[in-house]
């Protein structure tokens, strides 16, 4: 590990990150390279392995970082709304994931090769944070609907947290894909990820129709 201090230890792995994030807004993670990455930063790409070992290491702390941005967002509402009725918990949560297309497209990608190609320490960090999405999500569900009880929670979290990891994909059409949907005759209707999450917290939330 590096042997600098701390501070200049999360400094380097933030702006190793951050290249990772910006490569990745016009690149796939195959093409992604650990030799890219480090030309993108203002050290040497040999450097990096003293803070990651794989690329699969950057991605993670990647998504890592969405989780705790993702989270920020829902406490700022929290902090901010004292009630809301279920649709507009819907619309509120629906919003904070629209709003992250980067968190929606890592969470499309295979997470399990991504764990597995991760140190132990590393992999914590990363279930640290996902852990506190959970938690954040179970906070707004307890706070804005009070009548749901904890196992009723629960359920919704696990309805909830698997549909998320399938909003990009569905939402995020290329045009490949739309040609080859058409050659197979499978009708495709654009929705944004938005309108696809408000429409699936509705009914997760039992929000009743005007």
């Amino acid at each position: 590990m590096s042997r600098g201090s701390p501070a200049l230890t999360a400094a380097r792995k933030e702006e190793i990150v951050e290249a990772c994030a910006r490569l990745y807004e016009t690149m796939s993670f195959k093409e992604i390279t650990i030799k890219e990455i480090g030309a993108a930063t203002s050290f040497t790409r040999t450097s990096i392995y003293n803070y990651f070992e794989t690329k699969e290491e950057i991605f993670l702390a990647l998504l890592q970082r969405e989780y705790e941005q993702w989270v920020e967002a829902m406490d700022a509402v929290m902090a901010e709304r004292a009630a809301m009725t279920r649709d507009e918990l819907a619309q509120t949560l629906a919003r904070t994931l629209a709003d992250r297309p980067r968190l929606l497209r890592l969470l499309s990608m295979n997470l399990y090769d991504m764990e597995a190609n991760s140190r132990p320490e590393r992999l914590a960090e990363f279930k640290a944070a996902y852990g506190a999405s959970l938690n954040a999500v179970s906070r707004m569900v307890e706070k804005y609907v009070p009548e749901m009880d904890g196992d009723a929670r629960q359920q919704f979290l696990y309805a909830f947290f698997p549909f998320i990891y399938g909003i990009y994909p569905y939402t995020s059409v290329t045009e490949k894909q739309k040609t080859a949907m058409e050659q197979a005759k499978i009708p495709y209707v654009y929705q944004s990820a938005y309108d696809l999450t408000y429409t699936c917290l509705k009914k997760l939330l039992n929000v009743k129709e005007a």
